[in-house]
């Protein structure tokens, strides 16, 4: 708990001067100002982070947590649950989109077990810090301790901050795991108050049979539990997930460190939401890739005032779509270094 409450201590505004000063600059090149939409706005915000009007990115890497669901009992996905440790072993072996993903943008992927059901995986490449194997049934009662809660968020802290000590100017959430649709909308019902049919989509592939049954334990999950929506830990421990846990930890530690951070999907988004909820200001640190096919994503980046910058109908997660917001964030930088002002092209400008 003390490494949570430094660091959300640790996490402050962002600087509006950078911003500024940043903004002049852009309009200063030779295009009409705010020709270049979100990649403009990208420059402000990095500018606003690392505090100076032309920012600076290096090394990229993207944080894949996985972790299981004991919701699963409940029959809410499309998959068994043995498809988590595959998946990690996919991801370890090179094997997964995120792995040709993160190879095309230049970018390391980190792998953590932090809560994946069955025996230990052993891997030389494997950050093994699993706090449990998987969550509790939600349905019976909470998913977490407050304890193993914690305990999740702080490994994500830890390993985001390990990343960011090797140099990383550019964090990515990933994750895996069966079932963490289910938290994911659980997480969004609290913080949002919306109506169920709105959030709760399809996750890896449901029939219309399969979603009722999803929606049906969601509410009844909620009613066991009684998360309070004023208390993200609550929120979070009750119905979230030992993976989303370490996906706070990542967010609120890129952002104490003033490290960008950029959100993948629906559940990586859901770990922002408690993030957000936690501490505010590190929403100034994120930036959303991509709009999923999830119905509660557009809900979830909507509270926190987040655009998109990309719309391609994704629902893999793993980090995919943060990966392939890279090379858009990266252009972004370059336009404001390399791109000519009207004086130094003798270009006239609209003055």
């Amino acid at each position: 708990m003390n490494l949570l409450k430094q660091t959300l201590e640790n996490i402050v505004k962002t600087d509006s001067a950078a911003g500024e000063e940043a903004q002049k600059r852009l309009d200063s090149l030779t295009k009409p100002p705010g020709s270049l939409g979100i990649l403009e706005k990208i420059v402000v915000q990095l500018a606003r982070i690392q505090e100076i009007s032309m920012p600076i990115l290096g090394d990229k890497v993207v944080m894949t947590m996985a972790g299981d669901h004991g919701v699963v009992e409940e029959g809410v996905s499309a998959f068994p649950q043995e498809v988590t440790p595959q998946m990690v072993l996919n991801f370890l072996n090179q094997g997964a989109a995120i792995n040709v993903l993160a190879t095309h943008v230049g970018a390391r992927v980190v792998v953590v077990d932090v809560g994946v059901a069955g025996e230990p995986i052993t891997h030389p490449i494997l950050n093994s810090c699993r706090v449990r194997p998987g969550t509790r049934n939600m349905t019976k009662g909470p998913a977490m301790t407050e304890e193993e809660a914690v305990a999740a968020i702080e490994v994500g802290i830890r390993l985001v901050n390990e990343e960011i000590d090797k140099g990383a100017t550019l964090v990515a959430t990933g994750e895996m795991g069966i079932g963490n649709t289910t938290s994911s909308s659980a997480i969004l019902a609290c913080f949002s108050g919306e109506d169920m049919e709105l959030i709760i989509g399809r996750g890896t592939g449901l029939d219309d049979r399969g979603l009722t049954k999803k929606q049906q334990v969601i509410k009844k999950a909620l009613e066991v539990n009684k998360p309070d929506p004023k208390n993200a830990l609550d929120v979070l421990k009750k119905v979230g997930g030992l993976e989303i846990a370490a996906l706070v930890g990542v967010i609120l530690g890129a952002a104490a460190r003033r490290v960008p951070i950029v959100l993948d999907g629906f559940i990586s988004t859901a770990a922002a939401l408690v993030a957000y909820n936690m501490k505010k200001e590190c929403k100034d640190y994120m930036l959303a890739s991509h709009l999923s096919q999830e119905p509660g994503h557009k809900i979830m980046l909507e509270i926190m005032g987040l655009q998109p910058v990309l719309y391609l109908d994704l629902r893999l997660g793993e980090g995919t779509g943060a990966a392939l917001a890279f090379h858009l964030i990266e252009a972004s930088v370059k336009i404001t270094h390399e791109m000519a002002t009207f004086e130094e092209a003798g270009v006239s400008n609209k003055e």
